[in-house]
């Protein structure tokens, strides 16, 4: 019987512990937008990559390890562009300002955080910058519907890894 309550919170942890979140959000050219990323509020920051896979570049947007930025590592077209929004991280917050965004930033954006081992998949973002007279952009500062797309995606993905975990739980308990 305890077996089996371990092995379903194993289950539980396994499946929570690999959520990560992933968010759309919508910006006007010259627009300063947030590309917020919270990591873990618990524990030392050793590293922080924010990263746009579709550069196909070995440079990033951010780099951030051993307590200093490595402008070195950044790409070129992020290059003074790009700073964090709590200097200090607090309560995990590593969020960054994307400065005077343009069409070419639209893309995905992707936020690592290392607190000594490899560093995990926070949050995957998606920003389209685009020049249309529609709607207002979504520098993720006010309380549009835009922005909490992501969080609603996250949190349901959440509760399907609960269910699961909580059915593959009884199947083990019914088995014993």
């Amino acid at each position: 019987m305890r077996e089996s309550r371990r092995i379903f919170l194993l289950c539980l942890l396994t499946f929570w512990g690999k959520c990560s979140a992933s968010e759309e959000i919508k910006g006007k050219p010259g627009d300063d937008v947030i590309l917020q990323c919270l990591g873990p509020r618990e524990g030392v920051i050793e590293l922080l990559e924010w990263s746009k896979p579709d550069l196909n570049s070995e440079d990033y947007v951010l780099y951030f390890r051993d307590e200093r930025f490595y402008e070195n590592y950044q790409h070129p077209l992020f290059s003074g562009r790009v700073e964090l929004r709590d200097q200090q991280m607090k309560d995990g917050d590593v969020s960054v300002i994307l400065r005077n965004s343009n069409v070419n930033d639209t893309g995905k954006y992707e936020c690592y955080v290392g607190y000594g081992g490899k560093p995990e998949l926070i949050t995957t973002i998606t920003l389209k910058v685009t020049d249309s007279g529609g709607e207002a952009g979504n520098t993720n500062n006010g309380g549009d519907k835009d922005g909490h797309v992501g969080l609603i995606a996250g949190l349901s993905v959440a509760g399907l890894l609960v269910v699961i975990a909580v059915v593959v739980g009884l199947v083990i308990f019914r088995k014993r």
